[in-house]
């Protein structure tokens, strides 16, 4: 029995790696191990952790590392009181493997601890570009202290074997969220209009805005410029969700709550929808607004329109469904047009989403399976693929 601990500290995380958990769950071959670790402790936040148990899965490690801070110092304390914790955590479970996905704080301190203690990481989502982030810098240093790579597009691929790790280890599998849309069974309409408290109008749309971690005293500027723009629709249903524990990030749900407050007519906002919810709004709204990933990545296999806001995702493989603009008022605003338009939706419904089609947990668990019989040697050699 393979001892496969996952890390997760946020919500959107741990709605990516649910079917893996799922699935890995009823397998008699892996024992699971979950650590929750940041937002997921967090009262703020919505302490989503209690959806991960309500889920049925049993958390074996909770590491309290996120400091009541909305600044950059903040997050380097919270970054160096997580490594202590993970490097406690693994010291207790002593996990075979470590399963990480993309490129937070929260996971590049995990990858860290585990690095040092010779514990194998199996990295998902590296080899992607965030140009706007931070996390650009840290998903590519998980990249190198990972044994076995994930990717979701050959893109990416290709991209973390130019980055030194041997092809024979980097596989490409596509989204593990888009497991989440093809088997997921959606709430009816009335069923999230009650789960929400929210009647659906003519024109609806989700917005979930975060900052954009390599820039300085951007996000509330750039978070007005799109209320302008949204508040400039007096048909427009939105639903707000709270952007995660990054820097300037308290600043941005400030506005929201401002915002739903005196428009409590045509807007909500939630710490959280979680997985049912979110992917079940997904299938009745209009399009993505703001700059996260799941725009990019989920939202297209709704045959959605997805606006992308400013640099935080500049580099992704994209769908046609994405319209890119910078976060001003009249760019959003012409976006918002166009994604309403019947010319553009029809581009929507005949778009590919380049990052799969579902089936990415079967082919991880076989790949962990057949590498897990071989010998594995962490003392890795750097793939130049210069001279190839």
């Amino acid at each position: 029995m393979i001892k496969t601990a996952f890390l997760t500290g946020t919500r959107a995380e741990y709605g990516i790696f649910y079917p893996l958990l799922n699935k890995l769950s009823g397998l008699k071959s892996f024992h699971l191990q979950i650590i929750a670790t940041g937002m997921h402790l967090s009262p703020e936040f919505g302490l989503t952790y209690k959806e991960i148990e309500n889920d049925g899965f049993v958390i074996n490690k909770k590491v309290e590392m996120l400091l009541s801070s909305d600044s950059d110092t903040g997050t380097i304390k919270s970054l160096a009181i997580g490594l202590m914790g993970f490097a406690e955590a693994l010291d207790e479970l002593k996990p075979d493997l470590l399963i990480l996905l993309g490129d937070r704080y929260e996971t590049f301190a995990c990858a860290t601890a585990a690095y040092i203690k010779k514990i194998p990481i199996i990295h998902i989502h590296g080899g992607e570009t965030t140009e706007g982030a931070f996390d650009e810098a840290l998903r590519h240093s998980i990249t190198k202290m990972s044994y076995l790579h994930f990717t979701s597009t050959e893109k990416y691929k290709k991209r973390v074997i130019q980055l030194g790790e041997h092809p024979d280890r980097v596989f490409n599998v596509g989204a593990l969220g888009l497991d989440n849309v093809c088997n997921t069974h959606f709430l009816s309409k009335t069923e999230l209009e009650k789960a929400l408290n929210f009647t659906f109008g003519e024109k609806n749309i989700i917005v979930t805005f975060h900052p954009s971690t390599l820039e300085t005293n951007t996000a509330s500027k750039q978070f007005t410029e799109l209320l302008k723009a949204i508040d400039s629709y007096k048909d427009l249903k939105i639903i707000f969700t709270k952007p995660n524990a990054d820097a300037s990030g308290r600043i941005i749900s400030k506005l929201i709550d401002q915002y739903v407050k005196h428009n409590q007519n045509k807007c909500i906002s939630v710490s959280s929808l979680g997985r049912v919810r979110f992917l079940s709004a997904l299938h009745y709204i209009d399009a993505v607004v703001g700059n996260s990933s799941s725009g990019i990545i989920e939202a297209p296999s709704f045959k959605i329109p997805t606006i992308n806001i400013g640099d935080r995702q500049k580099g992704r493989v994209q769908s046609k469904s994405v319209i890119n603009v910078s976060p001003a008022f009249s760019e959003i605003s012409k976006a918002l047009d166009l994604s309403f338009s019947n010319k553009f939706r029809k581009i929507c419904r005949n778009a590919l989403n380049p990052y799969g089609n579902g089936e990415t947990t079967d082919k991880i668990i076989k790949i962990l399976k057949n590498e897990f019989k071989k010998t594995i040697n962490l003392k890795k050699s750097f793939y130049d693929t210069y001279d190839k």
